[in-house]
């Protein structure tokens, strides 16, 4: 049987220039900044794979997953009602209801911190995360909400599907102020993969590789123009870029540079569309490594609303040689949460990889690169 559990909170701080969603006084703030919770649209597009299946789903109540199997036509079995606003121990008491009612995969909405919690209870169970955090560091994550979806759909019809050892990781929010910003391991789960549905863990840019990200750094910078405003996403490449044109970027958030002084300091969503307006725009993004993803983790104050106010050429990709050695062909993943805007940046994107060089790579929505 199958056991579905949803954060309803997870990835409500990302658009609103937050680091993450697991306290109560980060989910009011993003609230504060307009953020609107995304875990429900991101649990049907997981759940739509499963029209299929007649079998009872393992659930907990209301928006913790049941509202989410009841709207998309399937059988709830609630095993774990919440009694009040959700935490991180309602997730771990409902996991564990799921396990102890006979649930064989346990398929959970939320970041690296949902991963975490599922983990504690999931007493070997193997499991498999929906994207819809904040912080999605963990190899348990399926590539996108519908790759999530069909995996689960062959563990529940019993079609045959591997399945690896994957590491939970999380970053110290207490932390995120410091950079390079490490993730702590927190545990080993197992995971059910089937053709590339399923995301890598990220790897760390290592310290020797620091004279090749200087490089490609300086190749975004030289690429700069005059007059445009450059949002500076997340990452230690970028952050280079920031360094570079002289302004104190932060590690983890999104900033705005124009003709190289810094006009907006870890922005939200919000907050990047007013400093925008009426400007031509770019967006400076790097690749997680061992992942390939270039939106849609960690840097969901890039949103559609504001990826569609970038024009034609909305992003300048800079990745050192050593990590994109990592992705072994792979192609680039986009994961915004519009499907439509997903397919429309498809192609092939030009990867900046130093002063005078670059490489070709296939940017591909990570919906189609599970599909197969």
């Amino acid at each position: 049987m199958l056991g579905f559990v949803i954060n309803p909170v997870a990835g409500l701080g990302g658009p609103a220039g937050l680091k993450g969603s697991d306290s109560a006084a980060v989910q009011q703030a993003a609230l504060a900044r307009g953020a609107v919770p995304r875990a429900g649209e991101r649990a049907a597009a997981a759940l739509a794979p499963l029209a299929e299946v007649r079998a009872p789903i393992l659930t907990a109540g209301g928006p913790m997953g049941a509202d989410a199997v009841v709207a998309a036509g399937l059988r709830a079995t609630v095993v774990y009602t919440p009694d009040g606003p959700t935490t991180g121990y309602n997730t771990t008491a409902a996991v564990a209801a799921m396990v102890a009612a006979g649930a064989r995969l346990i398929m959970f909405v939320g970041g690296d911190g949902t991963a975490r919690d599922v983990a504690d209870a999931g007493m070997g169970v193997p499991i498999l995360g929906v994207p819809a955090g904040v912080k999605m560091y963990s190899g348990c994550f399926a590539v996108s909400p519908a790759a999530a979806g069909r995996v689960a759909l062959r563990v529940v019809l019993g079609q045959p599907v591997e399945t690896r050892s994957a590491e939970v990781l999380d970053v110290d929010e207490l932390s995120l102020a410091a950079a390079p910003v490490s993730p702590v391991l927190y545990g080993l789960v197992d995971v059910p993969q089937w053709r590339g549905s399923t995301q890598n863990r990220k790897v760390a840019t290592l310290a020797s590789a620091s004279e090749q990200v200087a490089a490609a750094a300086s190749g975004a910078v030289r690429a700069m123009l005059p007059g445009v405003c450059y949002l500076l996403g997340p990452g230690g490449t970028t952050l280079e870029v920031g360094r570079q044109l002289g302004v104190d970027a932060t590690p983890l958030g999104v900033d705005v540079v124009l003709d190289g002084a810094l006009i907006g300091r870890d922005a939200s969503e919000n907050e990047i569309l007013a400093l925008i307006e009426g400007r031509p725009a770019r967006a400076v993004v790097t690749i997680i490594g061992g992942q390939g993803f270039v939106l849609g983790r960690g840097n969901q104050q890039l949103s559609p609303a504001v990826l569609r106010r970038l024009g034609p050429e909305p992003l300048l990709i800079v990745a050192d040689e050593a990590k994109l050695a990592q992705l072994a062909g792979r192609p680039l993943l986009v994961d915004t949460g519009d499907a439509d805007l997903d397919a429309e940046l498809c192609g092939y994107a030009k990867v900046v990889t130093g002063p005078n060089t670059w490489a070709v790579f296939k940017l591909v929505a990570a919906s189609i690169e599970g599909a197969s």
